[in-house]
Parts: C-alpha cells; structure tokens; sequence
C-alpha cells in the first residue's frame, strides 16, 4: 500500500534534514512531503520573537490543508514531536497515523522546556543568544547526535540555524492527551539512549495501545540509517 507522509525536523533543521529517508520512500511510490518550519532552514529569514509553538503547528496544517492532503502518516523527530502532536490534535480526521521518532510527547497546558532533565534547560536557556531580536539556541556540534562521517558532518554544519526558544517555552494547548489522540508508534533510538527524548520514551512505554519499539541506532538515524528509518516507517501498524 503506497502512504502520506508528513515528516516533521527537530532543533536547528529543516525539510532538507529528511532528503536522505525521502529519497527512499519517494522510489518506493509514498508521497511524502518535508516542510521546513517558519524561521529555520531557507526559511531562516522569517525569524521573529513571534515564532512559537503555535506557529510551528500551523505550519504543519497549512501543508495538510493546501496540499489536500488525507489519512496522513505524521512522523516528529525530536522536539518535531511537539508540533506534529498539536497537529494531530486540530486535524485528527486528517491523521492516519502519529509516529514519534525519538520524538517529544507533549502535554496539555505544558511547554517542551518542563521535559528536559534540569541540567540539559539550564544549560541550553543559558546559552540562549539574541539574533536580530530573537532569543534562540545556537545550533549544537552535530558530532552530539553521534555523527562522525565527515561528509555528513559538513553537511550538518552548513544547513542547521538558530531555533527560537520561545518554541521551547510556549505551553502546548492540546483538546485532549496524546493517549487520547490517533493510533500512535513510538520508535526510540537505543544506541545511545539521548537523554532530552528519555521522559517521552519511557512514558510511551506505558501507553496502552500504542506501538513501542527500540532501535540500535542513535538520535540522529535520519541522517545514519535512514534506510533503517525508510523501513521501519513502510512497517508502521496500521
């Protein structure tokens, strides 16, 4: 059966951060779409103290919407968990299934900030830089996701951009949980274990009816394995 996919960044990407598991699933015959979200990527020049949470989310739905798009497989890697969420939440008729890969659960009235273990937020609110009148994070070393290709590497540190922190500390204004919401896959990577997507792992794990599984991999599949990404999404349980 040939799918729709949405597949949602994390920190400091864009669309182009999934060319490598798109190629895959475009030869397959899947339609899949990338968006980049507003003020990252080519679209860095958007960036304003405006840019949320919300923003991000309505980002997600104007491709949904303008592309006519239907029974959606949505895929958030990393903080991309957050939005593709709050997406699913305003259009559930829309989403076929939600899939976190590595990706942040978010809860109602609660901002993405408040899952963090202590020491990572404070670290990253006090590395927080103002560009052009906007408070953001500064893109990590990508060689932290557990990248060492070289090619890969420079590739990284050419595309990736400041992300705007209000993004992280905007509360998420849900309808109703996650639990609550459409059929749901978690696919957390295990090799190592990345310590923001912990609390959002092990809470996925409790989860009933939702899909659970582990992979040898690190935070940064999409851009190892994304063989192994492609795959494992073409096997979602649908």
């Amino acid at each position: 059966m040939l799918n729709t996919y949405l597949l949602v960044h994390g920190l400091f990407l864009g669309g182009w951060c999934w060319a490598p598991v798109a190629r895959l699933l475009s030869a397959r015959g899947h339609r899949v779409f990338t968006p980049t979200q507003t003020g990252l990527g080519e679209r860095h020049h958007l960036l304003s103290p405006s840019v949320g949470i919300d923003t991000f989310i309505q980002d997600l739905m104007n491709v949904i919407e303008f592309e006519e798009l239907d029974r959606v497989i949505l895929v958030g890697h990393s903080f991309g968990g957050m939005a593709a969420a709050g997406t699913a939440d305003a259009l559930p008729k829309r989403i076929r299934h939600l899939v976190y890969l590595d990706g942040a659960i978010p809860s109602p009235g609660h901002a993405f900030a408040e899952q963090l273990p202590e020491n990572i937020r404070t670290k990253r609110l006090a590395a927080a830089k103002e560009i052009n009148g906007t408070r953001c994070f500064l893109p990590i070393d990508p060689a932290q996701l557990g990248i060492s290709n070289q090619e890969t590497l420079n590739w990284l540190r050419r595309h990736m951009t400041p992300h705007p922190v209000k993004t992280y500390l905007d509360p998420i204004q849900l309808r109703r949980a996650p639990e609550q919401g459409p059929t749901c896959t978690f696919i957390r990577c295990a090799n190592p274990y990345y310590p923001p997507a912990n609390a959002s792992g092990e809470r996925a794990q409790k989860i009933p009816g939702w899909h659970y599984r582990e992979i040898a991999a690190s935070h940064g599949c999409i851009f190892l394995t994304p063989h192994i990404v492609a795959k494992l999404l073409q096997e979602i349980p649908l």
